[in-house]
């Protein structure tokens, strides 16, 4: 069994935590030094990193890291019981939203993306029905 942890990199340790503990109701795990903490989900656990804007990825590195809204193809879904909720606590709490980011409805239910403070995309979804079981194709 493999085991995944998600690692967030963050410029503001205590900006991050506040988010994530205010508007996804994640839980503060372990503090493991003033730039390293653990939060905890449902089923997944989250490590909070300050690694400074700017700073090098790796030595050979052309660029540092950037908080501006970027794009990666590697993203988090939260999955949430009432995503209007969750969407008025994301925004209050500092979620960015493009004019694109309005809950719409998909055949497994609702959803929407912003992105956290730090630029990283995130999505929100609330299952309806069968969930992405809705999306299956009869086996032949």
């Amino acid at each position: 069994m493999t085991k995944v942890l998600i690692n967030i990199d963050v410029d503001d340790i205590l900006k991050a935590e506040m988010f994530y503990t205010k508007a996804l109701d994640l839980k503060v795990g372990r503090r493991f030094a003033d730039d390293f903490i653990e939060l905890l989900g449902d089923s997944c656990v989250f490590y909070l990193l300050k690694k400074d804007e700017g700073s090098k990825i790796y030595p050979s590195a052309r660029e540092g890291r950037s908080y501006a809204r970027h794009w990666t193809p590697v993203h988090v879904d939260f999955v949430v019981d009432d995503i209007e909720r969750t969407r008025a606590k994301l925004e209050r709490e500092g979620a960015v939203f493009s004019e694109v980011s309005k809950i719409r409805t998909a055949p497994y239910g609702k959803i929407f993306e912003c992105s956290d403070p730090f630029g990283h995309g995130l999505c929100v979804i609330q299952f309806l029905g069968r969930g992405y079981d809705e999306l299956l194709t009869p086996q032949k």
